[in-house]
């Protein structure tokens, strides 16, 4: 019997090393790659080419939910599960319009696990029961739209732009992540800001928390704080005061 094929993309190593022990008890899946950031998952799930993506929502560089939206779209035969543990209407609903193939919770029992990986791969859906329950009451009363409109108007280069500005990236940074040139990352900059109505980085880093496109444990700290707390180079990438994202 073929091995159903899984990448695992989380940013705590302590995650992928926990869920790769519980994938191998399992004689019908083989882990086949590991990713700790969204840009590494894109490469990774072309690389390897994956059946089933187990995709964490809170990541640097590009979040869970633009991943899954471009894995899906560049290929369709794999499918994404996002384990998270976030479990609110909005991120569920973020994930679902991204392509998702199920939503887990991380503290999901590893028979569940199972199965959801292999609902997936056959072309179906696996759910939380708590998330599912939600789900089919809001298909009865009609979920209104969400806030989640807005995000839409973006494109995903243009999401991706977002989330490294929210997270202190300079423009020259992002064009060496992105592989463009400085000035192209300036004109998707200034798209973004026209489109939202938004001129200045503070009110952009606070968009892009509030709506999901990137998590606030990945929006920089002040650089004093930063300097006491942590041993890494703080002229790594630029950083926001509190009293701008305040602002």
């Amino acid at each position: 019997m073929k091995k159903i094929t899984v990448l695992i993309v989380d940013d705590h190593a302590i995650v992928r090393d926990g869920l790769r022990l519980i994938l191998e008890t399992f004689e019908d899946i083989a882990v086949v790659g590991e990713a700790a950031d969204g840009q590494q998952a894109l490469r990774e799930a072309q690389r390897v080419r994956p059946d089933v993506v187990l995709m964490d929502l809170s990541m640097p560089l590009l979040n869970g939910v633009e991943a899954t939206r471009q894995i899906t779209r560049a290929r369709p035969g794999t499918k994404v599960i996002v384990l998270s543990t976030y479990s609110d209407d909005e991120h569920v609903q973020q994930a679902l319009e991204a392509g998702a193939a199920g939503y887990l919770m991380k503290e999901t029992a590893s028979k569940d696990l199972l199965r959801a990986i292999q609902e997936a791969r056959k072309g179906g859906a696996f759910f939380s029961p708590s998330i599912a329950m939600r789900l089919l009451k809001q298909c009865r009363n009609r979920h209104p739209e969400s806030k989640t409109a807005a995000v839409r108007e973006l494109s995903s280069r243009q999401k991706e732009v977002v989330q490294l500005i929210a997270e202190g990236y300079s423009s020259n940074a992002m064009a060496g992540l992105l592989c463009v040139a400085t000035k192209t990352v300036e004109k998707h900059r200034q798209a973004v800001m026209k489109k939202l109505d938004i001129h200045n980085i503070a009110a952009l880093t606070r968009y892009a928390v509030s709506s999901g496109i990137v998590d606030s444990n990945y929006v920089p700290i002040a650089r004093s704080q930063r300097a006491r707390s942590s041993p890494i180079n703080v002229q790594q990438k630029p950083a926001l005061s509190p009293t701008e994202l305040a602002a």
